[in-house]
This record gives structure tokens, C-alpha cells and sequence, in this order.
């Protein structure tokens, strides 16, 4: 039997942690923090600096271009998650892989710093994608693995160690942001690049407490090594290709369908499995049209929020890009909330397909809220109240909690046992491809007025919201009892 990083886990349980959570857990907690502060601290700035003039120390690009590279970027970034995790079951380990992914990351950031010319710029780029893509999944399972298989602690360090995204993601556009737009945009590259750097000395430091956990049991030898490397090597020289070819979506597309043609056919063993993926196929739709309108956080929302809105506080200008901060802390508040509602509910509680169809319907009027600030925009000229962003993503926020965890719970229910692992790399599929499309939808900021724009996201997702609800007893049907 091949021995991968996947073998791994704790024999003993350690419970000298914080709150009796194994002590690895806080190396892990802070990695993934910063990480995440690194991660949010760039995108809350990237399509300001690509779109500001040359002159002002920006890319001068045009926003469709910077729209269409956003997009690329941050789809890649999910997309790269699973060569990622391949590369560290079979050539790296869980361990190594979190720490080349984190160096490559840094120097990423480092790149944009000095990024006074296109080719730094693309490079610093494609190095955050390749390190995201060794880091952002093995990272979890390296937590995973601090745990025995029927650990009753599992779901609770899971979810300590989600709120180390939600910090990252929440302090990181306030410090980044800041730097960038009041001091230098090199500035708040540096800082995220600084973040990174912290998270990986401290991770270095402090993995002598994951015991064996992350470990490669038995690293390849001979053939198998070389073909590892060779194929690594592609991946990564195709992931370089991929950035400048402009038929990405489509290929994603196609090779998605492809994909779940493929289960359909050797990934089932009873037509049971077989309705279940047909399940998780219909949900993937419905979670790529959410993504879609959700990700234009990053870029036609905060264009919104740099040239439309009024970003002044007791006579104090803020940063535009402080508004990426605002979801989190809504996230970060009704967490609880909603863990709290589906308990209580008991045999009330609405099923996943259901609580997806909210989740559009969330987002639509998220959409239906900045459309109208859009028309108001349009009809006077002056800009509009904060108010109305901070009342889409608190809408925007209702929708991600409805859908991003119960789409992640509902994979690993529905998938069949042998293949769990390969299904939720499939399900970020959904968030890359979501992103893909974003940045497309998001050229249109200058090619169509607002209006029409954020309100045809509205419609969209709208229709999505009730065809899906229409959906639901058939889906349900698929799922073969599971709720």
C-alpha cells in the first residue's frame, strides 16, 4: 500500500491545548490568520491599484482588464487546490507543502511591492496562486490530522480554526487597505507580504507541537519520485500558460462537466451514489451563480465603493477598501446565530437545498439594495451613503452562512466514503469557476450603467433563488434521505 500524508493522525490524544484542544491547533490557527490577512489585504487593494493611472502610481489599466485579471486570479487561486493537494499526498507531505506554499505566497506579495513594471506584477501574481494552492487545503487537513478519527473535538477545533480566516479577512483590508490608499499602494503589498512572513516563522517555529500529524510516511522513491516531480512540473508550467490564455472560462466549464460525467460513470457503485452526485452536480450550479454575484466584493462593489460612494466618517475620509472588512464582521457575529437556529429548529430545520434557495434569494436583494443606490447615484450625481454597502453585505453575509458551510457539510454526506476527498476539491471548483465569471461580469462597470448592471445580478439570481426553490423536493429526492 502507497503511504501518503493522509495516513496521518494523532494515536494519542493531546489535550494540552487551548481549551483542551490539541497545542498544534494555535500553530495552525495563526498560520491560517495570516495567511488570510495576506490573502484579503491584496485583494481589498488589487483592482484600485490596477485601475488607478500610472501617474498616481497605479497600472493605469482599463477596468475591463482589471476586472478580467482579478477574476483569473482569485478563480485561480481556489482552481490551484487541487494540484496542491496531489503534489502533498504524493511528492511533499501535508507539512512541507503548507511551508513551500507560504515562502511562495511571501515572495508573491514582495513581488507586488516592487511591482514598478508589468512582469513583476504578473509574477508576484501567479507565485500567490501556486502558494495558495500548496497551502489553503493541506493546511486543514494538517488540523484534521490532530485528531483521532472519532475525536468528539473535531468540529470544534474546525471551527476555531475557521475564525482564524475570519480575523485575517476582517483586520487585514483596514491595515492594507489604509497603507495602500493613504500612503502607497507598495506599502500595502509590503504589509501583506510582512503578514505572510510572520505566519511562516511562527509556523516553523512551532511545528515540533503537531506530533506526526502532516508527516509524508514514506516519501517516493525511484520511478514513482520522477514522475511525481515531471508531473509537478507541468502542473505548475500549464498553471503559467493558463494565465495568459483567454478561453479559461470555457475550459473550466467544459472540464467540469467532464468531470462529473467521469463519477457518474466510475466514481458510483449503485444508483444510490449515482443520484447523489447527481445531487451535488445540481447544487454545484446553484453554489457557482451565488459565487458569481458574491465575488464582485472585490471588484465592481469596492469600484462602487471608491467611486460612488460617500466614504467619509465625522468629516474623516476613510480608505474605499475598508468595506471588505465589513462582511466579516457580520459573519463573524451571526455565526453563532445561525449554528445556534439550525439546532433549535430540530425537524423544522430547512433542508440543504432549501437554505441554498435563501441564500440566492439574500443575495438578489443585496443586488436589489445596491441598484437602487446606483439609481440614486445616477439620478443626482452626488455619492451615495455608506449605508447602503454595509446593508448588501450584511445581506451578503445572511447568504454566505446559508450556503458556503452547508454546501460543505452536504458534500461530505452525500459523496460516496472512497472518493469524500476528491468530491470537496470538485465542490471549490464552484467558488474558482464563481470567480472566473466575476471578473467577467464585473468588466461591465464602465461598459453599462450601474443600474442595469447590479440589477441584472439582481435578476439573475433571483430567477436562480425560485427555479431552485421549484427544485427542491426533486434534489431532496437525489439525496436519498439525507437531509
Amino acid at each position: 500500500m502507497t503511504a501518503t500524508a493522509a495516513n496521518v493522525s494523532a494515536a494519542v490524544p493531546d489535550t494540552s491545548g487551548i481549551a483542551g484542544h490539541p497545542k498544534g491547533l494555535a500553530t495552525l490557527f495563526l498560520t491560517e490568520m495570516w495567511e488570510r490577512f495576506s490573502y484579503y489585504g491584496m485583494r481589498a487593494i488589487l483592482i484600485l491599484f490596477m485601475t488607478t493611472s500610472v501617474a498616481a502610481g497605479g497600472l493605469g489599466f482599463d477596468t475591463a482588464k482589471a476586472a478580467g485579471i482579478y477574476g483569473l486570479y482569485t478563480g485561480s487561486v481556489y482552481f490551484t487546490t487541487i494540484p496542491g493537494g496531489w503534489i502533498a499526498d504524493r511528492l511533499l507531505g501535508l507539512r512541507r507543502a503548507v511551508l513551500v506554499g507560504g515562502i511562495l505566497i511571501a515572495l508573491g506579495h514582495y513581488s507586488l511591492l516592487f511591482a514598478r513594471t508589468t512582469q513583476f506584477f504578473y509574477g508576484g501574481l501567479l507565485l500567490i496562486v501556486l502558494g495558495t494552492g500548496l497551502l489553503k487545503a493541506n493546511i486543514s487537513a494538517i488540523v484534521g490530522q490532530l485528531y483521532g478519527p472519532d475525536d468528539p473535538r473535531r468540529d470544534a477545533g474546525f471551527s476555531i480554526f475557521y475564525m482564524g480566516i475570519n480575523l485575517g479577512a476582517l483586520v487585514s483590508p483596514l491595515i492594507c487597505g489604509y497603507l495602500g490608499q493613504k500612503i502607497g499602494w507598495h506599502w500595502g503589498f509590503g504589509a501583506a507580504g510582512v503578514g505572510m512572513t510572520l505566519g511562516l516563522v511562527q509556523y516553523v517555529l512551532g511545528q515540533h507541537r503537531f506530533g506526526r500529524a502532516g508527516l509524508l510516511v514514506e516519501a517516493p522513491r525511484g520511478a514513482l519520485a520522477l514522475w511525481a516531480k515531471a508531473i509537478a512540473a507541468v502542473l505548475l508550467a500549464g498553471l503559467g500558460l493558463w494565465a495568459v490564455w483567454p478561453w479559461r472560462d470555457y475550459v473550466v466549464m467544459l472540464g467540469t462537466a467532464g468531470l462529473f460525467l467521469w463519477l457518474l460513470r466510475t466514481g458510483t457503485d449503485t444508483p444510490v451514489e449515482r443520484k447523489r452526485i447527481g445531487a451535488i452536480m445540481v447544487l454545484f450550479v446553484f453554489a457557482v451563480l451565488f459565487w458569481i454575484g458574491f465575488e464582485q466584493a472585490g471588484s465592481s462593489l469596492t469600484l462602487f465603493a471608491d467611486q460612488n460612494t460617500r466614504n467619509t466618517v465625522f468629516g474623516w475620509d476613510f480608505p474605499s477598501s475598508w468595506y471588505q472588512s465589513v462582511e466579516p464582521v457580520f459573519v463573524v457575529t451571526l455565526a453563532p446565530v445561525f449554528a445556534w437556529l439550525w439546532v433549535h429548529l430540530g425537524k423544522r430545520e430547512p433542508s440543504s437545498p432549501a437554505k441554498f434557495a435563501y441564500a440566492l434569494l439574500s443575495l438578489s436583494l443585496s443586488f436589489l439594495v445596491i441598484a437602487v443606490a446606483a439609481h440614486l447615484f445616477a439620478a443626482s450625481g452626488a455619492r451615495v451613503s455608506p449605508w447602503w454597502l454595509i446593508a448588501l453585505y450584511l445581506l451578503h453575509a445572511l447568504g454566505e452562512l446559508s450556503l458556503s458551510p452547508v454546501g460543505l457539510s452536504t458534500v461530505t454526506k452525500l459523496a460516496p466514503a472512497r472518493i469524500v476527498g476528491l468530491m470537496m476539491g470538485v465542490w471549490f471548483l464552484a467558488l474558482s469557476l464563481g470567480n472566473f465569471l466575476a471578473g467577467t461580469v464585473a468588466g461591465f462597470f464602465d461598459r453599462l450603467p450601474l443600474p442595469q448592471l447590479f440589477g441584472s445580478v439582481c435578476l439573475t439570481t433571483a430567477i436562480s433563488a425560485l427555479a431552485l426553490a421549484l427544485l427542491v423536493k426533486p434534489i431532496r429526492t437525489l439525496m436519498g434521505g439525507v437531509h
